[in-house]
């Protein structure tokens, strides 16, 4: 998870790096080269390509891509730690959309948390005048946006084997990508080509890392280093940037993590309580 964490900072800073590529070129490369490995996955695996669930495979490519796109823009636009830490809402939109995609509860203590969150959005783009309320939007727009792909995910958690849905998501962002990026091409030189080719490597890496920790360790043991991507980006962006964060920021980012992390915490011992232990394990790590 150390890992995991490690190479999408990296790839972060890389995304910044490319002042020059517009963000749905760089959806192209990322996705193609994601696409490539999953292919070679599956033909490892000896299972098609083609799906089940075509409607719900083709939901989650298109909100996927739309969160990655949205993501790169705020990335580019905004310091590196306040982009980074929009999107760490997402947990919050996807318990909220849950309740319609995939019929789970939410518990009203919940809700509490949830504005815990809200209001270190609110206090960011209150004391920061550095970000224009368009960038917070299109910042919002990614967590939604990741938050429906993170559901429809779960909704085909039996259905589907996992690559395959990883796999069409980059198909879609393939496609989009490409089709966006004609408008406004810009053809990577030097070094931009390794940039491109070290995100994609990042990207792989990261899943991977992220993949075998789940797999190896209950989620509720590794998930909170997930949270030092946050850190990583404070860090790098003032290394790397020269970004600078006032205590506002500092405070609203702190509300936002608090809030995603209680609730996430609240769950867990609200779903311990009711399931044996043995049950509960097998439940965080599906």
């Amino acid at each position: 998870m150390l890992l995991s964490t490690f190479y999408f900072a990296v790839m972060n800073v890389l995304i910044k790096m490319l002042t020059d590529i517009p963000p749905m070129e760089i959806v192209f490369f990322r996705c193609l080269l994601a696409a490539i490995f999953c292919f070679g996955l599956l033909a490892r695996k000896k299972v098609s390509w083609l799906g089940h669930n075509r409607k719900l495979l083709l939901l989650r490519g298109f909100f996927g891509t739309l969160a990655l796109f949205t993501y790169f823009i705020t990335i580019k636009a905004l310091p590196l730690g306040t982009a980074v830490t929009i999107q760490y809402i997402s947990p919050v939109f996807t318990s909220i959309i849950g309740i319609f995609l995939v019929k789970e509860s939410v518990k009203p203590l919940q809700w509490l948390f949830f504005a815990v969150s809200f209001a270190g959005v609110l206090i960011i783009k209150g004391f920061d005048f550095t970000i224009s309320t368009q960038m917070l939007t299109i910042g919002l727009i990614s967590s939604v946006a990741s938050a429906f792909a993170y559901n429809y995910v779960r909704s085909m958690k039996e259905s589907e084997d996992p690559i395959v849905v990883v796999l069409h998501f980059q198909l879609f962002g393939v496609v989009a990508g490409l089709v966006a990026a004609m408008f406004q091409w810009q053809m990577p030189s030097g070094n931009q080509w390794l940039i491109l080719l070290a995100i994609g490597i990042l990207t792989q890496l990261g899943q991977t890392s992220l993949t075998l920790a789940l797999q190896e360790e209950r989620l509720a043991d590794v998930s909170i280093l997930n949270y030092l991507g946050v850190l990583y980006a404070l860090g790098f962006g003032i290394l790397f940037f020269g970004e600078m964060y006032g205590i506002s920021t500092i405070v609203g980012i702190l509300f936002i993590i608090g809030g995603v992390l209680a609730n996430y915490y609240y769950k867990k011992r609200y779903e311990q309580s009711f399931i044996p232990e043995n049950q509960a394990d097998h439940l965080h790590q599906t």
